[in-house]
């Protein structure tokens, strides 16, 4: 229940909301907020896998546009990628201040119609332009979609579905795998034709999942901190209704309230300090986690397709067949593991998939400069790998979403996917695609090698700094800024941040004094 003079900012309020979503059992309703949220980043992985996969087919006579192989999966890949962090920044920033709810449906706007221009490109600056605004649209999502996937899921299963939903990334990427194949048959459409179809498709499909989407609900944790608790308790209220019909009995009373006092915005100067201040063992853990993710993926798997082609002399067509079975690897990764992020806790798990994707990269470095590998031997080793990395990769938008607090919740995300995938994401791409343009097999080795030692680096810094957040509240993990009984944070706040103990996996920041708190499941 939630006590309060008339919602409006400024108010000082007593609720046990986090309490009651936190305590509430799986139940359809849970499946309906992955289904409308999570299906987005299969069109992600759909975008990347099929531009990695047609790159050949775009730079032959006959595609339509005027543009080279080196140019897809470089420059391209690099403005989509760029794209993506610009546009993780602004959305992310609009998030926190107009809500999950509205920013979650204009980003899958923007990146429909993108997508839609994409297809009918005329030529290379047409296909440039749009392949950023595409990703534009996308990073956008990546900050308000694992905002509010955190905040509606209960904290016993926070891990997995978070796992599950950013790991679903490579269903699209199977899809997209797949759908070039076809694509890119000349028996089937021609060389101008078919690749512009996968985009087309693209746009269909975010146009079907904005329509799923209108049925989720804002947050109810957001709704709190801006004035709108009556809103908040009638969505909570709505969803514990729904659950105990579902159910056919009534739903155990909720443990735990906490006080905040109401406020329209937070400054962007207040949420640097909490960040880069409060919180600097979890920045640095952020950091980290996203440089070792972002350099791997977005500078290796975009370039795969040119590996086969190069080293293998696999057929342009035949590439997608490789990478479908390279990214049912990566989806098993989080499907599979999700659930000991629950149970072992986040820093074993967070840890271990890191360092053993990169020792798995160095020994494939090791296998590929010997000549020990053919293509199907090549891609038996990145299943391998990716089946650890995809789960590390997927932990690291769980771990930035999960450790500030909330009134910075989208635009941490937003930072640090922005400037990890920025040193990694845009650099990567251009420096892969030089590698690999060479036909040297030691340039190639070079590239497996530098992403290797990123994502061991990684699992390094979480072995002692990841923050032990398994089935933890996330207003216990991090002790909100609205909270009223914070309000004197600047005259302590250097103390309790001194939280910086030392000692691997402990909460860090501002705590919450003793007396109540908001329960956990």
């Amino acid at each position: 229940m939630t006590t309060a003079a008339p919602a409006e900012p400024g108010r000082t309020i007593t609720t046990d909301i986090p309490a009651r979503l936190d305590r509430l059992p799986w139940s359809r309703w849970h499946w309906t907020i992955v289904i409308g949220l999570g299906t987005v980043w299969i069109l992600d992985g759909l975008e990347v896998t099929v531009v990695g996969n047609i790159a050949g087919r775009l730079s032959e006579p006959g595609s339509g546009l005027p543009i080279t192989s080196g140019q897809v999966t470089g420059i391209a890949a690099a403005l989509y990628v760029a794209g993506a962090c610009l546009g993780a920044l602004f959305w992310g920033r609009l998030t926190d201040r107009w809500g999950r709810k509205k920013l979650f449906m204009i980003t899958l706007a923007v990146y429909l119609a993108a997508t839609a221009l994409t297809a009918i490109s005329f030529d290379t600056w047409w296909f440039l332009l749009f392949r950023f605004l595409t990703g534009f649209g996308i990073g956008g999502e990546y900050a308000a979609i694992n905002s509010a996937i955190d905040e509606l899921i209960p904290a016993e299963y926070r891990g997995r579905v978070d796992l599950m939903i950013n790991g679903s990334f490579w269903l699209g990427a199977v899809g997209g795998s797949l759908l070039s194949v076809v694509a890119l048959d000349t028996d089937l459409f021609a060389a101008n034709v078919g690749w512009r179809l996968t985009f087309a498709l693209g746009a269909v499909l975010a146009l079907v999942i904005l329509l799923v989407r209108r049925h989720v609900p804002e947050s109810p944790r957001w709704l709190l901190i801006h004035g709108r608790d009556r809103e908040a308790e009638e969505i909570v209220s709505s969803i514990e209704r729904s659950i105990e019909a579902e159910r056919g009995a009534p739903l155990p009373a909720a443990e735990g309230e906490l006080t905040i006092h109401q406020r329209s915005s937070v400054s962007f100067a207040e949420i640097a300090r909490t960040v880069f201040s409060d919180y600097r063992r979890r920045a640095v853990l952020g950091f980290s986690l996203f440089i070792g993710q972002a350099f791997l993926y977005n500078a290796i798997t975009f370039g795969f397709g040119a590996i086969l082609t190069t080293f293998f002399d696999v057929p342009t067509g035949d590439t997608g067949y490789y990478f479908a079975v390279i990214a049912l690897g990566n989806f098993c990764g989080p499907l599979l593991l999700g659930k000991l992020f629950d149970t072992v806790g986040r820093r074993v798990m967070i840890s271990s998939t890191y360092l053993l994707s990169g020792l798995l990269l160095f020994g494939t470095a090791w296998l590929f400069d010997r000549g020990s590998l053919s293509a199907t031997t090549m891609t038996a080793c990145w299943c391998a790998v990716l089946f650890f990395a995809s789960a590390g990769a997927s932990s690291a938008y769980l771990t930035v979403s999960e450790i500030f607090p909330m009134e910075t919740r989208a635009m941490s995300i937003a930072f640090f996917y922005a400037l990890g995938t920025a040193a990694g994401g845009i650099s990567g791409p251009l420096l892969f695609a030089d590698l690999t343009g060479t036909g040297k097999v030691g340039d190639t080795v070079l590239a497996f090698q530098i992403g290797a030692a990123l994502m061991c680096a990684a699992g390094l810094v979480a072995v002692f700094l990841a923050v032990r957040a398994e089935r933890r509240s996330l207003e216990d993990i991090a002790t909100p800024l609205t909270a009223a009984a914070t309000k004197a944070r600047t005259a302590v706040g250097a103390a309790a941040a001194a939280g910086e103990s030392g000692k691997p996996g402990e909460p860090e920041g501002p705590q919450p004094p003793q007396g109540p708190k908001t329960a956990t499941a």
